[in-house]
């Protein structure tokens, strides 16, 4: 009988339970859960109660943040599952293999420079492994364009532009939450832009050189609002917002939201439904970045976090023709509690002939169906060969946020940011494939 992979998990948030539950549910066979650990002690005591009324799992031992290092020498976990607050993820990765333990670390790998050092440093002092959880590399859409690349459809890619837009039901939400501070985030530009820098560079296997970005907080915060006309309330949602207002947040009405955070605040003050258009934000919600990578691709970004639809278009544009992908992930209404299904659109334009389209695999399963493929990866005995190279290393971590990174400095500088410059560590190839 094989030996079970033994797993904890550190930052029991909302995102954790996307691994949690996948290892107790379809991999509790070959892989084990032995320690959880939070600053929120009531959390811990929350996803305990999970564990065991609603995923038919086993109480797991529970540990406070200032008790992680103590987790790991108790319970010796092969794999720690990182998935707290952005700006703490390389703190926790560098002491789990410091305690000779691999990593699985949830996007962003860190949020700066310093942060990412650090993760280099003790992956050479260690020689462990890190994994970042790229999700959108897992989708059905992505691995198409994948495919379509690698049978050369369009020739060489030359330039690369995309526009993603998070509609008003979702963006907001990223400024109820800690999100809001890039201190804790990076901001928007790392925190939820690392996912499409990252899907990027995978897809033209290219490693990022030069970044120029400029971002503002155009439409959240107190002084937005206060200019629109708009009269800002209470500091939070729960127990004073108005029943017709869109941006609302009520935690009591939500089971587990009530359950996992509002039950949990007397423990660190912490309130997950803060007024979006309220002070203390500093995150951009609407950003424009342009890279040009090693190999000379150039890429036109865009993002913003206030669209009344939410959806992306990439286009990818080659030598023998070009790429067009769109996603569409629907409208925020007023008072419906959910959008439409994903839609999917890959339309190929040959040079010199007709366009014709490519249908898209339908998407199963959360995240876009990537997170069954994904937690198949890290918690399955035998996990089935990936011919797409989706799995992603520390190196290839940090050549995705290392453009938000740059970005971040760019909006505060007015420069142009050399990413050798600025992170010599990642060293000179063209290729993101030859990083781990």
């Amino acid at each position: 009988m094989n030996k079970k992979k033994r797993f904890a998990a550190v930052g029991v948030g909302n995102r954790a339970r996307t691994f949690v539950d996948a290892l107790a549910r379809n991999f509790a066979a070959d892989s084990e859960l032995v320690g959880i650990c939070d600053t929120n002690p009531g959390r811990l005591e929350y996803f305990n109660r999970r564990l065991v009324g609603e995923l038919s799992y086993h109480v797991v031992p529970t540990y406070t943040a200032d008790r992680f290092g103590r987790m790991l020498k108790e319970q010796k976990p092969d794999t720690v599952i990182v998935a707290s607050t952005d700006a703490t993820h390389h703190t926790y990765i560098a002491q789990a293999l410091d305690a000779g333990c691999d990593a699985v670390s949830e996007k962003p790998m860190t949020i700066d420079v310093p942060g990412c050092r650090t993760v280099f440093e003790a992956v050479k002092r260690t020689g462990r492994n890190v994994r970042v959880t790229f999700n959108m590399r897992w989708r059905p859409g992505s691995t198409l364009l994948k495919q379509l690349l690698l049978d050369g459809v369009i020739g060489n890619v030359l330039q690369a532009d995309m526009e993603y837009t998070i509609n008003t039901r979702h963006g907001a939400d990223y400024f109820r939450r800690w999100h809001r501070d890039k201190r804790q985030s990076g901001g928007l530009i790392i925190h939820k832009s690392t996912h499409h820098f990252d899907l990027v560079n995978w897809l033209i296997d290219s490693v990022p050189e030069t970044v120029f970005g400029v971002g503002r907080l155009a439409f959240y915060g107190r002084e937005n609002a206060e200019r629109r006309g708009v009269v800002v309330g209470a500091d939070r949602y729960t127990g004073h917002a108005s029943p017709d207002d869109p941006f609302a947040l009520d935690l009591t009405a939500d089971r587990e939201l009530k359950e996992m955070y509002y039950d949990q605040e007397h423990h660190d003050g912490y309130r997950r439904d803060q007024n979006v258009f309220g002070d203390g934000i500093t995150a951009e919600d609407s950003m424009g970045v342009l890279v040009q990578y090693r190999s000379g691709v150039l890429l036109n970004y865009s993002i913003n976090a206030f669209s009344p639809r939410e959806g992306f278009t990439l286009t990818l544009t080659g030598d023998r023709g070009r790429i067009e992908y769109s996603n569409s992930y629907g409208h925020h209404i007023a008072g419906e509690s959910e959008v439409p299904q994903l839609e999917s659109r890959c339309i190929v334009n040959p040079m010199f002939k007709s366009p014709y389209e490519v249908p898209v695999p339908e998407a199963t399963g959360s995240h876009g169906g990537s997170d069954d493929l994904l937690t198949e990866q890290i918690f399955s005995g035998n996990p089935p060969a990936d011919p797409f190279r989706r799995s992603a290393g520390h190196g290839q971590g940090a050549a995705s946020l290392l453009i938000g990174a740059a970005a971040n400095e760019s909006f505060a500088t007015r420069k142009v940011i050399q990413i050798s410059e600025f992170f010599p560590e990642l060293g000179s190839t063209e290729r993101l494939s030859d990083l781990p």
